[in-house]
């Protein structure tokens, strides 16, 4: 039996609680539900679907509508942050210590990575981020999306599609699908200025938010603006060094510093009583400071000529977020409802390391920069969309059919640009060279790649009955760099009563290799010197790092061309509305992946046999020591299930009461491991494709199994109280060879609280976030950098205790 199962029987236990009371309510109180209730599950959903009249409460597949309210009410200010409070298949690990990691975290659906969510803005495909994750946290080897670029004032709504869904949307459907919906319209808006901090005395955070619309001639159109501007200070949670405690606390462990400035634009204009023009987009900066390890003054790097007691590397990501759609979409006399629009998105992230030194640049020549500029990724995305869909009435079915079909061009680039030389110089002392924290990119990691696609697609879909409703989807890819693919799916759901309804769904998917999979590099160097030269290598600099499988190293190391992971995706469900008050679904899955794509441990190379292999192929110039490279490492499988049930209590004068109670299990592990390289075989290396860290933990047990939400609305005249009970099962952090130094974290209660008071178009808000200031288990001794990182980065609700927020809005 798993470790997981008492858990998660227990994590059942409430939802039988659920189900029991709201049915004895049912039986006592006969009010109908609230009218806001009510239009959410009839509104109409734009996600996973081409239909123009498919609802939450008729959708084939299982989906989430989570209103800008709902997201207002978690009480961050950062989307993913909200959508993980509400949504228990969506986790947002906090890693810090890992690089710029924390600059831009990634969001995973369902445990898996997160590149496999495909990320929409009023169902155009959102870029992705620049930065690739290569360090040791959750997401390791991910280009993902930076969902925190999107500020929430300018949401009206988000779709949540929890099944793959390549079909219909292309590359990185695999988990499912997040829909932002903007808000639309001339009229309203809103003013938010929120502050808080942490309970410890620090992460203090202000943040500012507009949002408000003007009408064009005479209501032809309307201009939405949305202004957002904030900070938050760092947080620390580090403890002394064991062995110099004397010197107290000198690492910084925790969240970064962000500054955080952000304009969104959304327009639409009718040119004819058929034919809108529409626009959205948007620029952001957001500013992070990380930290690495402290260096003190017994440490090999230390520079006590510059700083006489140690030193703190700090790690700035300067990060530029820009989009724009330009579309024009109407409806023909004849039925035919079309949409023809251009895409553009790109981030670029500028890299400096401040606080540090090159103690082989000032070994040297006698001093040193304490500040360097390390380099710029740069991710770019262009797209060229032509949608078209229509009603037919056919006379031997009874409902008309949706036929819709498309095509997409896509182009997307990654660019690499060196840092300055003193941020990697070595030289020839010996001495560590390169920017103490992070070292610059080098001139030969530099580079610019490009690829494009074309897609097409058709769906039909249609009720062959008044109670059954099917949907298929083919979609065909044609990459410039892999080839093609074609996906396909089928989805059904019977209504054996109004309020009692099966579920189901098969499809095939695929995501795309990224460009920084297939032609990141990051290069470090150090000079071996007679003194400590390993065997088999003569005197001089050797490089180690990271490379691009298709290179000319990678390809002689078993490196081959990426090719794209492959899904086929599995869902039957249930959706029981016993009452008008309550509404329960159920939705099993099972995802298999086979050539999932991960960063392979370093591979050695010092041994005399692989130096003149690569001599005898004309590589010996590169003195690499050590290289790793992405690959299509493994096969997985995900099996798990969705519970989400909701009721509406009505007291009366005493106001209501929503209850919700939201629960996901989601085991992932991995089936296969490919077999070592042919080309290593011959020269008797062994290339881990991954170790067991990526293995039984970030592909699988890291990210804990269960996770319960549990949230009470209760609404009294102008006073609301909120509070979300949230538990997070167990997981495990893997050592990369050492078993002795894995730990499982137990499962923790998260308790938020808010009180919200209404005057006119006032709201006054008072909350705090994990309220009875839980944190995670204690990192085991071994695996805390000598009592310096007492928590764990895998960590899914962070480790930075209780939070406390005030917040004033203005709504007109």
């Amino acid at each position: 039996m798993s470790k997981h199962s008492d858990s998660s029987r227990t994590a059942w236990l409430p939802a039988l609680a659920l189900l029991a009371l709201s049915t004895g309510a049912a039986a006592q109180d006969a009010t109908a539900p609230s009218p806001t209730k009510a239009q959410r599950l009839d509104a109409v959903i734009v996600t996973g679907t081409r239909a123009d009249n498919r609802t939450e409460s008729s959708s084939l597949t299982p989906i989430d509508v989570v209103s800008a309210k709902v997201l207002q009410q978690t009480g961050t200010t950062e989307l993913s942050t909200a959508l993980a409070r509400i949504i228990p298949s969506l986790t947002f690990p906090r890693p810090t210590a890992a690089d710029t990691a924390d600059a831009q975290r990634p969001a995973q659906l369902r445990g898996l990575s997160p590149d496999q969510v495909l990320v929409l803005v009023d169902g155009k495909r959102w870029h992705p981020g620049a930065i690739i994750l290569t360090n040791g946290v959750l997401g390791r080897g991910s280009q993902a999306v930076d969902l925190n670029t999107i500020p929430m004032a300018a949401i009206d709504h988000i779709e949540v599609l929890r099944d793959g869904a390549s079909a219909q949307y292309g590359s990185d459907a695999i988990a499912g699908v997040i829909n932002v919906v903007l808000k639309k319209g001339g009229e309203g808006g809103s003013l938010d200025v929120t502050g808080g901090q942490y309970s410890a005395g620090d992460g203090r955070l202000w943040k500012a938010a507009a949002s408000f619309g003007i009408p064009l001639n005479n209501d032809q159109g309307w201009l939405r603006f949305t202004l957002q501007d904030g900070s938050q200070n760092y947080t620390n949670r580090a403890g002394v060094d064991r062995n110099r405690p004397e010197e107290g606390v000198r690492q910084r462990y925790g969240d970064p510093a962000v500054k955080d400035h952000n304009l969104f634009l959304n327009g639409q204009y009718d040119l004819t009583p058929g034919v809108q023009l529409y626009a959205f987009g948007h620029y952001g900066r957001r500013q992070s400071e990380s930290t690495a390890f402290f260096r003190n003054t017994a440490h090999s790097n230390a520079a006590p000529s510059i700083y006489p007691t140690g030193y703190l590397p700090l790690e700035d990501a300067d990060s530029t977020d820009q989009s724009l759609v330009l579309g024009l979409r109407g409806k023909t006399a004849g039925g035919w409802r079309w949409d023809v629009s251009g895409n553009y998105g790109a981030n670029r992230v500028s890299y400096a390391t401040i606080h540090s030194v090159n103690v082989a640049w000032l070994n040297d020549f006698g001093s040193s920069p304490t500040s360097f500029h390390d380099g710029i990724l740069k991710a770019t995305q262009q797209s060229f969309d032509i949608d078209i869909a229509k009603e037919f009435s056919l006379g031997w079915l009874p409902n008309p059919v949706t036929l819709a079909f498309g095509t997409e061009y896509l182009r997307q680039t990654y660019e690499i640009a060196a840092g300055d030389p003193a941020s990697y110089y070595v030289g020839t002392s010996g001495r560590s060279g390169g920017a103490q924290g992070f070292g610059g990119f080098q001139a030969a990691d530099a580079g610019s790649h490009a690829r494009h696609n074309v897609a097409e697609y058709v769906n039909l879909e249609t009720n062959l009955t008044d109670r059954l409703g099917t949907s298929l989807s083919v979609r065909h890819e044609d990459y410039s760099d892999f080839g093609t693919t074609t996906s396909g799916s089928l989805a059904a759901r019977f209504d054996f009563t109004d309020s009692f309804a099966l579920r189901g769904s098969a499809s095939t998917g695929f995501r795309a290799p990224s460009l920084a999979q297939q032609y990141y590099t990051y290069t470090s160097s150090l000079y071996y010197g007679a003194s400590n030269v390993p065997d088999g290598l003569t005197q001089g600099i050797y490089n180690t790092g990271i490379v691009s499988p298709t290179s000319a190293i990678g390809s002689l190391l078993g490196g081959q061309p990426l090719k794209p992971e492959k899904s086929r995706n599995y869902t039957v469900g249930l959706v029981w509305n016993p009452t008008d008050a309550l509404n329960l679904s159920v939705d099993l899955y099972q995802i298999e992946i086979d050539d999932r794509i991960s960063l392979s441990s370093n591979l050695s190379i010092a041994s005399p046999e692989a130096q003149a292999y690569l001599a005898a192929n004309g590589v010996a110039n590169t003195n690499y020591s050590r290289v790793a490279y992405f690959t299509n490492a493994v096969d997985t499988r995900t099996r798990g299930v969705d519970f989400v049930g909701s009721y509406q209590s009505d007291f009366g004068d005493a106001g209501t009461l929503q209850s919700t109670l939201s629960y996901n299990y989601n085991k992932n592990e991995v089936t296969s491991v490919k077999p070592n390289p042919e080309a290593l075989n011959a020269l008797g290396l062994d290339l881990q494709r991954i170790d067991r860290r990526d293995e039984f933990g970030l592909l699988a047990d890291s990210t804990p199994r269960s996770k319960l939400i549990v949230n009470e609305l209760y609404t009294f005249g102008r006073w609301s109280f909120n509070g979300t009970l949230t538990r997070y099962g167990k997981f495990t952090s893997y050592a990369t060879s050492n078993a002795a130094l894995d730990q499982t974290y137990d499962s923790k209660w998260l308790l938020d609280l808010a009180v919200n008071y209404n005057l006119d178009k006032w709201t006054f808000t008072l909350g705090g976030d994990n309220v009875l200031d839980t944190y995670p288990d204690r990192t085991m001794v071994g695996n805390d950098n000598n009592g310096t990182m007492p928590y764990s980065v895998l960590s899914p609700f962070g480790f930075n205790g209780a939070y406390v927020y005030g917040k004033v809005a203005y709504r007109w």
